[in-house]
């Protein structure tokens, strides 16, 4: 059997006569032997360590190092009524956790892998993105980093650290198996570009990181699927980018206001896109405004009239939403999405609607939710 070594030989030679080969054939030899064996096992070394590359990160050694970097960043949370995760937010002893798991909280106990533990206060908290800032008194904190979550794709590497069933520092990997879902919350809002992963996440996970390969974080483990109330291959995690849009705010105001229109509705389906004449199914239908909401200020124009759309009757004939600034809304999910992450409360956008078969355009002054 051939070792190592004289196998690599062995693709140096039969490359080198590959080439001398041919070039002898074409009647053209412009380099020295020496040389030419030099080009090649240059190519070969770099084929090997592409390969060793491949195996090393395919093993543990990576999980390991990324644990080794990122765990003591990860704290374990006491209240009253739960135990949960957190990480560490900044040096100056700030903390990321879930809104469900200190809301209504008194007391709150911070506990670090060193074995420290410190009461901590509640900075803020927003329920509409699930996320809360604690502030504790601690030196030698090490905050992690957060990735763009936009970068994110189905099928990379996900890592969870944090507490599960109360054990404390645990550590779980799988994948990212899919982007943009929503979680609905209080008042019928919901979280948009939530991350599923089928890493495990289990109770007492909410508020730890999801990490990738380079142990940045790509969101904040919130929820679960399950019918069991133990993991069953579907976690969430609130995206890395609401994070970094919602913290900063949190931490200076004790709150986040999110940006609002005040209209209800529905999408625009093949039925209704019929019974209204539009040249297709898209859009979002406007069936009624809030009174004082930035609809009704920018004049935007609720249904009125009824029509029967496979034996139901349905509210048409109101103003459909088409576009924002330009870009184009198939529906609710792609305006909250772009409320969410492209506008912040007192900015003005442009509207594009149909109204009677027409495009118009209408500015809208963005208020806080109520």
């Amino acid at each position: 059997m051939e070792s190592g070594k004289d196998k690599r030989n062995s693709i140096v030679i039969a490359l080198i006569f590959a080439f001398v080969g041919g070039m002898i054939g074409s009647g053209v030899m412009y380099h020295s032997l020496s040389d030419d064996v030099q080009a090649l096992s240059s190519q070969v070394d770099s084929i090997e360590n592409r390969q060793q590359n491949i195996y090393v990160n395919d093993t543990g050694v990576a999980f390991e190092s990324i644990f080794n970097r990122t765990g003591k960043s990860v704290v374990y949370l006491n209240t009253e009524d739960s135990r949960a995760s957190g990480f560490v937010y900044s040096k100056n002893g700030y903390i990321v956790t879930n809104q469900h798991v200190v809301e209504g909280s008194s007391e709150i106990e911070v506990s670090f892998t060193d074995g420290d533990t410190k009461r901590a206060e509640i900075v803020g908290q927003d329920p509409y993105t699930d996320l809360a800032v604690l502030k504790v008194d601690k030196s030698g904190l090490k905050p992690l980093n957060f990735s763009d979550s936009t970068k994110v794709r189905v099928g990379q590497t996900a890592i969870a650290i944090g507490n599960p069933f109360g054990l404390d520092s645990s550590m779980t990997q799988g994948i990212i198996s899919q982007t943009g879902r929503s979680i609905t919350v209080e008042g019928g809002f919901s979280i948009r570009n939530v991350i599923q992963t089928d890493a495990a996440i289990n109770p007492g996970n909410s508020g730890g990181p999801l990490l990738n390969r380079e142990g940045e974080v790509v969101g904040v483990n919130t929820a679960i699927e399950t019918q069991s109330g133990g993991f069953q291959g579907v976690g969430f995690a609130i995206p890395a980018n609401t994070v970094k849009r919602v913290i900063p705010e949190l931490i200076e105001e004790g709150e986040y206001e999110h940006p609002w229109i005040g209209v209800r509705g529905r999408d625009v389906t093949p039925g209704i896109a019929e019974e209204m004449n539009l040249e297709n199914s898209s859009g979002f239908l406007v069936l009624e405004v809030v009174n004082g909401s930035p609809a009704a200020e920018a004049g935007l124009q609720p249904s009125t009239t009824t029509a029967e759309i496979e034996g139901n009757e349905v509210l048409v004939g109101g103003d459909v939403i088409v576009g924002m600034n330009g870009e184009r809304m198939r529906g609710i999910e792609d305006i909250l999405e772009f409320l969410a992450l492209q506008t912040n409360v007192g900015d003005e956008v442009t509207m594009e609607i149909i109204r009677d078969g027409e495009r118009v355009q209408t500015n809208l002054t963005l208020q806080p939710r109520p």
